[in-house]
C-alpha cells in the first residue's frame, strides 16, 4: 500500500480535474453513495473546483442518518426504563429521537458509554454480570462483522446478560431504491470503497446490468474520488456502463471470506426501514434464531410506536439524491448541529453535517438573510 500523502497530492489531483474537463462534453450525475466519501468530497473543496458539468449528489450511505426514529426511542426506553448500561458508538448520541436524544438521556442519569468497538460491550457484560448490557450496533456492511463477532464471544462466554439491539443497513439493496424513485436523475455511482472491502464487488454486477449505470468503487482520500469520478465521467462518455474498482489496493473482489463468514453465521437478511425513506426490502441484518438470546428487541419485548418523521426535515430527499441540504428552507436556520431537525445535520458521515461544517454556502445564506 502507497503511503497516504499520495492520495492528497495536489498535482495528482489537478491532473485528474483537468482530464475531467478534458473528457466531458455534457451534464452528468453521479452520486457517492457514502456519507463519508460526501464529507470528503465538501471538506477538501473538490465540488467546487470540479466542472459545472459534474453534479455530485449525495446518497443513503450514512448509517446513523437512516435509523429510524423508533429504534432511537427504543435505546433510550432501554436506557431509560430497564436501567440496563446501553453502549454505543459515539455518532448515535446527538441524533434525536422523537422526544430526546441518548445525549439527553445520559444527561439526565441514564447509563449510556461511548465504546469504539462492540467487543468492550463484552468485556463491560462479563465484568457486570448483575447489569444487562445492551450494544446499539449500527451501520453498514463494515461495522456488522465486529458486531456479530461479538454476540459470538457472548455466546462462547455464555453471558446471559449481553445483547444487541441491531439496525445493520445494506448498500446495493439501498442503491436499488434510489434508482427506482420516480424522481431520481442519478446516472453513475461511486459505491464505497470501506464495505467493499468486507463484502466484495461481485453484488454491484447486477445493479449495473439491471440499471445501464456505471459503478466505480471508490476509496475516500481526494485522488481516490476524483479519479473515480473520472472513471465514471469517462464510462458516461462512452455510452457503457460496467463496474469498475478504483480502490483496488484495499478491495479484492472475493472481499474478506472470514468476515463474510461470521456475517452468514450470525445474521439473516431482512427487510429494513429507512429513516426518510421508509422500508427497503432485503436491506437489513437481524440475528439468526440461534442467537435469539441475544436480540435485545426480544429479550425486552420494547413495543414503541412508531413516531411521525419532522415534516420540516428533507433528509429522506437528500439522501435519495434529490435535493441538496442547502435546498432545505431550514439548514443553518432553525436546522444546526445544535438544535438538529434530522440525522444527516448531527452524524459524522451526514451531508448536511458536511455542508454545513465545511461549505461556504452557510456563509453565502447568512449574507443574503434580512
Amino acid at each position: 500500500m502507497k503511503f497516504l500523502s499520495e492520495y492528497r497530492d495536489p498535482e495528482v489531483a489537478r491532473q485528474y480535474l483537468d482530464e475531467i474537463r478534458k473528457t466531458i462534453t455534457r451534464p452528468w450525475t453521479i452520486m457517492e453513495v457514502c456519507g463519508g466519501q460526501t464529507h470528503s468530497l465538501v471538506k477538501n473543496g473538490i465540488l467546487d473546483m470540479l466542472p459545472d458539468e459534474v453534479r455530485m449528489v449525495h446518497g443513503p450511505g450514512c448509517p446513523v442518518c437512516v435509523t429510524p426514529l423508533n429504534l432511537i426511542d427504543k435505546a433510550v426506553y432501554l436506557a431509560e426504563e430497564k436501567n440496563v448500561i446501553l453502549c454505543s458508538f459515539g455518532d448515535m448520541l446527538r441524533v434525536p429521537g422523537s422526544e430526546k436524544s441518548l445525549l439527553e438521556a445520559k444527561a439526565n442519569g441514564a447509563d449510556i458509554r461511548i465504546l469504539y468497538s462492540p467487543l468492550e460491550a463484552v468485556n463491560i457484560a462479563r465484568d457486570n454480570p448483575d447489569r444487562e448490557v445492551v450494544f446499539f450496533a449500527v451501520g453498514f456492511e463494515t461495522t456488522a462483522p465486529a458486531n456479530a463477532l461479538s454476540v459470538v464471544h457472548a455466546d462462547r462466554y455464555e453471558l446471559k446478560n449481553y445483547s444487541i439491539l441491531t439496525s445493520h443497513v445494506l448498500v446495493p439493496p439501498a442503491i436499488e431504491a434510489v434508482m427506482d424513485d420516480e424522481a431520481t436523475q442519478i446516472e453513475g455511482f461511486l459505491a464505497a470503497g470501506h464495505v467493499c472491502t468486507i463484502m466484495g464487488i461481485s453484488e454491484y454486477y447486477p445493479l449495473v446490468d439491471k440499471y445501464k449505470v456505471p459503478i466505480v468503487v471508490t476509496g475516500f482520500e481526494p485522488v481516490d474520488l476524483l479519479q473515480g469520478i473520472l472513471m465514471t465521467v469517462k464510462q458516461l462518455e462512452n455510452g457503457e456502463h460496467k463496474l469498475e474498482n478504483q480502490y483496488a489496493r484495499m478491495v479484492r473482489p472475493e472481499g474478506n471470506p472470514h468476515a463474510i463468514k461470521t456475517l452468514e453465521e450470525v445474521f439473516d437478511i431482512t427487510d429494513r426501514m429507512w429513516r426518510g425513506i421508509g422500508v427497503i426490502p432485503g436491506s437489513g441484518y437481524e440475528l439468526k434464531a440461534k442467537y435469539a438470546a441475544y436480540d435485545a428487541r426480544l429479550k425486552f419485548d420494547v413495543n414503541i410506536p412508531e413516531a411521525p418523521e419532522s415534516d420540516s426535515c428533507i433528509a429522506g430527499e437528500v439522501m435519495k439524491g434529490i435535493k441538496k441540504p442547502f435546498e432545505c428552507p431550514n439548514f443553518g436556520k432553525a436546522c444546526k448541529p445544535e438544535t438538529p431537525l434530522g440525522a444527516p445535520m448531527v452524524s459524522s458521515e451526514g451531508a448536511c453535517a458536511a455542508y454545513y461544517h465545511f461549505s461556504g454556502m452557510l456563509e453565502e445564506l447568512e449574507t443574503v438573510q434580512p
